[in-house]
């Protein structure tokens, strides 16, 4: 069952994806998937191959930044560049969907895109509580 919850017209997070969500996610009119959650992290969970095929074979592109624990400034930065260089809307998922929104906020934070106050907004909007991630 999709899960998929929007945040700004251009990026909506999710927890784990199936293959079958993929077609869910382009006909919802996504265009493309971020995967921020590493293989293997659990033995249910699809392998981010699969996931990708599913991309391609629907027209989507796939874009894998695997997140253990907090984001990178490494991997911040290359979210804000994939969710800036790839089509839009964005599906960005993991485990639960916080390593997404989290990931995504950072940068928009360090970019000074939205400020802090708009940020956590939004992620209680989306059900994520950023208020303990973001920098005052």
């Amino acid at each position: 069952m999709t899960d998929f919850r929007r945040v700004t017209e251009d990026i909506s997070v999710s927890p784990q994806i199936s293959v079958e969500e993929v077609d869910a996610a382009a006909a919802q009119g996504f265009r493309t998937i971020v995967n921020n959650r590493p293989d293997g992290e659990s033995p249910d969970q699809p392998p981010g191959a699969a996931i990708a095929a599913a991309a391609q074979a629907a027209g989507l592109a796939y874009v894998h930044i695997p997140v253990r624990g907090g984001p990178t400034p490494e991997q911040v930065e290359t979210m804000a560049r994939v969710l800036a260089d790839e089509p839009k809307p964005a599906l960005a998922f993991c485990r639960s969907g916080t390593r997404s929104i989290v990931t995504w906020a950072l940068g928009q934070a360090a970019s000074g895109a939205r400020s802090r106050e708009e940020l956590v907004g939004l992620g209680r909007a989306a059900g994520y509580d950023l208020s303990g991630v973001l920098p005052r």
